[in-house]
């Protein structure tokens, strides 16, 4: 077919009557009739079905653009018709000539791909260039404010200024009071601003305090700088504090009665506590006594002050401080101090703070749970406790399982997969986004496969969510699957949200390594929902999210050849993730509480928490409850739990907690 093809390129007629005439040939060459060849029917003929023959045309048709042979791009694209990824080759073809593009070219492939992902990039670009070409009154009729960025806001604004519209100069001072930088773009819009007048104390004193709270010290003295003399003292005084917060111990400095001054003041005591919370309470009390606070002001202060003397480990003092002011027990206070309780099994100190914690945190299967093993632990009603095991036991969730264990009885696994109508499948698979993507996905472009799908989805109402999802998962896209159902906050259907994605290659790792296989798809379910070209900010990659040097390291141990690439193919990610599990879980003789925490964390910072523990000998559950870093303490939690419903999914009941597990203290 190549040796066709090249032959056809010299041919005096069209491509595409070169292609039909090489494609009878061929079907001749085959046996077949040139009807057969070359069907006259309104289908498609068999060169543009084919996605392969489109694919290679495709890849033809953008190398063309990019060499400039514009009439071979032309006349390729005719042949292109039907093939989803055309307004990429349009869109690139415009860009090409983009400086000189005349403005209809733009409404046509606004036109006719309306609101999708290139032509709303698009129109960005156009509104961009408009801008900068000075045609101010085109940039107002053609911004989109759901379609722009904060550049694209000030020339907007600029624009209809420009052509008149002063009351656009009452929308400058929120788009200027922000806590970070503004594009050049906006500059010239703030300057006539200020010539005008617009700017006051209040104004840049509020863009000062947004600055100074996210630690953008340059912006916030540019700030400053646009204030009154007096106003400037204040700024100056705010930026004493920040720097040294101790300064605050010389009341007579800070006795003035005004907004800003209790903004300085409460700021400072922030800053300090998290230094020194016993020396930031200490003063609280007595500018709380010299002060006209704000009483959400006041309240928001002494809870941050009692969360830093928590974890600067001052207990007793933040209990005396909420027993003193019940209204500041909030969720993360009194849960910090659950935790605290549990840490020392101190079970009567468990049963107080669940009591303190806001009716619908209480009513969680969480603290439902913890309530109940409290009450057995300090002699609670057997009627009580099991009720309230009970009532966790009937839900899919890492407490609902350990309640079911101490009952004894089978976990709850609701499998109640969601069903789309067939009308529904079709109507999303024929949306243009929809196909654009899935295209992108085989084609190996997984980050614009990804744009496309975010950008077509957030348009569908939840059926069209739930049909996307369905055919995302049929196509092998696992993550969007799982995704599509956290959108529309159905938790019921197991295949699509727990996908046995790669299966025998986690089966080959699971039999080579005598690795439970349910582990496997629990930890790549947890790490990357089955992304594998998944990337972290930390560097991790791939399904089973590896570092290149751990990975390096495990490759070495287990005799296997290995290059960071690697890492973005399924078989060689999850051979060593599993290898790197199994490490671990030799490590921590076979316990999969502590494997998982060293899997998230490290196996240094576990054996750093196991000894810290250790003279009081935690039992697993309040081990796992009482880890200190959140992210890990979830992490563990879920690869226990999707263990379980991978078991099932895999037609095999797995314990939750095996009984080596359940009988060591941790």
């Amino acid at each position: 077919m190549r040796l066709l093809r090249s032959a056809m390129t010299t041919y005096t007629g069209t491509r595409r009557a070169g292609r039909l005439a090489g494609a009878a040939a061929l079907g001749l060459l085959l046996g077949l009739t040139q009807a057969q060849a070359a069907p006259t029917s309104i289908a498609p003929p068999p060169s543009i079905a084919d996605k392969t023959e489109q694919r290679k045309l495709y890849n033809e048709a953008q190398q063309a653009i990019r060499s400039g042979r514009y009439t071979e791009y032309r006349e390729l694209l005719a042949e292109l018709e039907h093939y989803p990824l055309k307004p990429y080759l349009e869109y690139n073809y415009i860009n090409r000539r983009f400086s000189t593009l005349p403005a209809e070219e733009i409404a046509d492939f606004e036109r006719d791909y309306p609101r999708s992902y290139l032509a709303d990039k698009l129109n960005r670009r156009w509104v961009e260039k408009l801008a900068q070409q000075g045609k101010w009154a085109d940039v107002v009729t053609q911004y989109r404010a759901d379609n722009a960025t904060t550049e694209l806001t000030c020339y907007y604004l600029r624009g209809r200024i420009i052509e008149g519209d002063q009351s656009a100069y009452k929308e400058v001072p929120e788009l200027w009071s922000v806590g970070h930088s503004q594009p050049k773009a906006c500059d010239p819009l703030f300057a006539n601003w200020m010539d005008l007048g617009g700017m006051t104390d209040a104004i840049a004193w509020q863009r000062f305090v947004k600055a100074m709270d996210a630690r953008q010290s340059s912006l916030a003295r540019y700030a400053a700088k646009k204030m009154s003399p007096q106003k400037r003292r204040l700024a100056e005084l705010y930026e004493e504090v920040d720097g040294n917060p101790r300064v605050l111990r010389d009341m007579s400095r800070f006795g003035k009665q005004s907004t800003d001054m209790q903004q300085i003041i409460l700021h400072g005591l922030q800053r300090l506590s998290l230094r020194d919370a016993e020396l930031a309470h200490s003063l609280w009390q007595r500018y709380d006594a010299q002060q006209l606070f704000d009483d959400n002001a006041r309240l928001e202060t002494q809870r941050y002050i009692a969360v830093r003397l928590l974890r600067q480990g001052h207990t007793s003092e933040t209990e005396a401080l909420i027993k003193a002011t019940p209204a500041l027990s909030s969720e993360d206070l009194a849960e910090w101090l659950v935790r605290d309780a549990l840490r020392n099994l101190d079970w009567h100190r468990v049963n107080k703070w669940i009591a303190m914690l806001p009716s619908e945190a209480r009513a969680s299967e969480r603290w439902r749970y913890w309530q109940a093993r409290a009450l057995e632990n300090t002699g609670g009603s057997a009627e009580q406790i099991k009720a309230l095991y009970q009532q966790v036991a009937q839900t899919r969730s890492f407490y609902g399982f350990l309640s079911a264990d101490h009952l004894n009885i089978p976990y709850e696994l609701v499998d109640k997969p969601v069903s789309v109508d067939t009308v529904t499948r079709d109507q999303v698979s024929a949306i243009g986004g929809v196909q654009r993507a899935r295209e992108l996905f085989i084609l190996g472009k997984a980050l614009d496969a990804r744009r496309e799908w975010y950008h077509t989805t957030k348009q569908l109402d939840e059926r069209q969510i739930i049909a996307a999802g369905k055919l995302a998962e049929s196509w092998g896209w696992h993550r969007n699957g799982i995704q599509a159902m956290i959108q529309v906050r159905y938790w019921d259907d197991l295949e699509l949200r727990f996908p046995l994605a790669y299966q025998e290659h986690v089966n080959t790792t699971a039999k080579d390594l005598s690795v439970a296989p349910h582990l496997l798809f629990a930890i790549a379910r947890q790490e990357s929902a089955f992304t594998a070209d998944a990337r972290s900010s930390a560097g991790a990659l791939g399904l089973m999210q590896l570092l290149p040097s751990t990975a390096k390291q495990t490759a070495h141990r287990s005799g296997m050849s290995f290059s960071t690439y690697d890492l973005l193919e399924p078989a060689t990610n999850i051979a060593l993730g599993g290898r790197y599990l199994n490490q671990l879980l030799n490590q921590f003789d076979g316990n999969r509480i502590l494997a998982a925490a060293a899997y998230n964390a490290g196996p240094n910072r576990v054996k750093q928490w196991l000894s810290k523990s250790k003279s009081t000998s935690l039992p697993y559950d309040v081990w796992i409850e009482t880890i200190p870093y959140r992210e890990t303490r979830g992490y563990v939690q879920n690869v226990l739990s999707y263990s379980v419903i991978y078991g099932y999914r895999l037609g095999e009941e797995k314990p939750f907690i095996t009984p080596s597990e359940a009988r060591s203290s941790l």
